[in-house]
């Protein structure tokens, strides 16, 4: 937790450690920003936003989304990086050529550091919140900034063009998303049969197999945001790539262990079950 008592709030209350979310918003709070700013609050870091789109949805549908317009966003990113830089940046939804080239020429300008890019391309209901028309430039553009990439199996197979349907597969992706410029890259295996979720980082020389069980439970909306934004927190706490990772994955575990039973579709995970835990 972030604070124990009142003695200790000067070294347990919440780092002065900036860490920025560039993405779209979910006014049902699951996913996005709101599921951004909210793992950066469980980790007792100082979260920033700048929001790229707004998207009406729920636990069961999109039902529209809206681009900011672009003028906004780069005032919105000027105003984060001439003031407070961040020590990580998690990148989330993407939903047009303009906007990545936007966000791209920003990262670039003000050399921003640990960059987590999570190639957000679908709803959980399928909704294409990432244009497939866009994709190809979104590959050109953004996955060479990324520091780390972390793509689940539909967005890897979609990035990669092959089916990836077992661990060699997932390599094999990794190794091409690494070729495109990735630093390093996740494949999250959340998405396969089975009672474990496995999921693939490599770091650009190794294989690391991450594996976790899972949860019985439809209650799983946004925990692509979650991941990457728990990854860019730790991070910014100076944890290498690959304890940000596994530290990443034992919270989102958590965070779906103890998820909430809210809405009639997928529910969200508990974001700050470490601190609503009776």
């Amino acid at each position: 937790m972030c604070v124990s008592n009142e003695k200790n709030l000067k070294t347990n209350n919440i780092e002065s450690i900036p860490v920025l979310t560039i993405a779209g918003s979910d006014c049902s709070g699951g996913a996005g920003i709101q599921a951004d700013i909210k793992t950066f609050d469980a980790h007792c870091v100082y979260g920033m936003s700048v929001i790229l789109s707004v998207v009406a949805e729920n636990t069961k549908r999109v039902i529209s989304s809206c681009d900011i317009p672009t003028d906004i966003i780069q005032d919105q990113i000027t105003a984060i990086f001439e003031d407070i830089p961040p020590k990580a940046v998690k990148i989330g939804m993407l939903s047009s050529i303009e906007i990545i080239d936007l966000v791209a020429k920003s990262l670039i300008e003000y050399n921003a550091k640990n960059v987590v890019v999570d190639p957000v391309m679908f709803a959980k209901n399928g909704f294409p919140l990432m244009p497939e028309s866009i994709r190809s430039y979104f590959k050109k553009k953004m996955i060479p900034l990324a520091h780390v990439l972390t793509p689940n199996i539909p967005e890897a197979q979609e990035l990669c063009a092959f089916e990836i349907n077992n661990q060699d597969s997932m390599k094999k992706a990794a190794i091409e998303l690494h070729k495109i410029g990735a630093e390093s890259v996740l494949i999250k295996g959340g998405h396969n049969k089975g009672d474990y979720a496995t999921d693939i980082f490599y770091d650009g020389k190794e294989f690391h197999i991450l594996e976790s069980k899972k949860i019985n439970t439809k209650n799983t909306h946004g925990t692509g945001c979650t991941l990457s934004s728990a990854i860019a927190a730790n991070l910014a706490k100076d944890k290498s790539k690959l304890d940000s990772i596994k530290a990443a994955k034992d919270y989102v575990f958590n965070a779906i262990l103890h998820s909430l039973n809210i809405g009639s579709g997928h529910g969200p995970t508990n974001h700050l079950y470490r601190f609503c835990l009776k």
